[in-house]
């Protein structure tokens, strides 16, 4: 069958952007117009190398070192320093194993470490130092993690996430939830991802054509920090899965130098809304190793989120949340 569109005038599709993405921090500064900044670059620590997709580096204000978008990416000197009370396993995902990448930390929920792949590297990530080489629910099959739920009937909600669930193949989450349809006490599937903001190409026919044919009601909770992740490609893919039936939450992390004001929270929780995503959680920062320059005290982070509460709609401000190792639930803040 001939194609309507000429093959060399297709876009190119998610794989090929994801191979594309920038992964020299020294060509993503020479992008943006930033060769000075080259002397301050991390010089430890990148076993969590940058990975940025050239349309997410694209939304970048070219020639400002205090871009949000980029602050969020960019591997500083500032990562180097070894901060008391920053570690490897800051929420205790270890801890809460119940066999290879799967996690249970909350009641009725069990949480898949489905990949350790992202299209993007951000520099806070509370799973940079992950074993996902020895974490991986996709291993064998999913055979091991899927007997796990099933044999516990308390279980009522999967969570996939990652890395980024939505950096494997449709077939192999097609794969996935075809052996997770077999279990009688499964009453929803949440997906975490951050692929539908900085990579809006992944939200395709296949994988929406999958999403349609699930058995339970799907809430995909995205990533968005700051409004300027949110363009045009990035609120039409948002729109093909409201078009699927899912549910879109938000959650964000307050991060000094990024959206630590509450002009940059108020206009995120409004463009947010606008593409049809509902702020869900403002988390504290997880207090993982390499990322104590982000942390926003929690003082202040209660006086952001006090200042949007009189400013705007209460559907449109998130809950203030932090991760506590051990805790039966996030702990709200305010």
């Amino acid at each position: 069958m001939i194609p309507t569109t000429p093959l060399s005038l297709q876009p190119p599709g998610w794989q090929q952007l994801w191979r594309e993405a920038v992964t020299d921090p020294a060509e993503l500064l020479d992008l943006l117009g930033l060769a000075p900044l080259k002397s301050r670059l991390a010089t430890e620590g990148m076993a969590f190398p940058l990975r940025v997709p050239r349309g997410y580096v694209g939304r970048m204000r070219h020639g400002d070192p205090t871009d949000p978008l980029l602050r969020q990416v960019l591997p500083l000197d500032e990562e180097d320093r070894i901060v008391p009370g920053f570690v490897l396993d800051a929420v205790g995902d270890l801890e809460a194993r119940d066999a290879p990448g799967v996690l249970h930390k909350y009641a009725g929920r069990a949480l898949l470490i489905t990949t350790g792949s992202c299209a993007i590297h951000c520099r806070y990530c509370f799973r940079r130092h992950f074993p996902y080489g020895e974490e991986l629910a996709a291993r064998g099959q999913w055979r091991e993690a899927v007997a796990t739920i099933s044999a516990d009937p308390s279980l009522h909600e999967v969570l996939l996430s990652g890395g980024d669930p939505w950096s494997l193949s449709t077939a192999k989450l097609r794969e996935l939830t075809d052996q997770l349809r077999a279990i009688p006490h499964l009453k929803r599937l949440r997906i975490h991802t951050r692929l539908p903001i900085v990579l809006p190409e992944r939200i395709d026919t296949e994988l929406c054509d999958w999403l349609r044919s699930l058995p339970w009601p799907v809430a995909v909770v995205v990533h968005a920090n700051h409004a300027r992740e949110i363009d045009r490609d990035v609120a039409a893919a948002l729109a093909r899965l409201r078009a699927c039936g899912t549910t879109l939450l938000n959650q964000a992390v307050l991060l000094a130098g990024v959206n630590d004001s509450v002009d940059a929270q108020c206009e995120l929780g409004e463009t947010l809304f606008s593409a049809g995503v509902l702020p869900y959680y403002l988390h504290l920062l997880d207090r993982v190793q390499g990322a104590a320059h982000f942390e926003v005290d929690e003082t202040a982070a209660k006086a952001i989120v006090a200042a949007m509460r009189a400013r705007m709609p209460g559907y449109l401000v998130p809950r203030l949340v932090r991760e506590m190792v051990g805790e039966s639930s996030k702990t709200l803040v305010l």
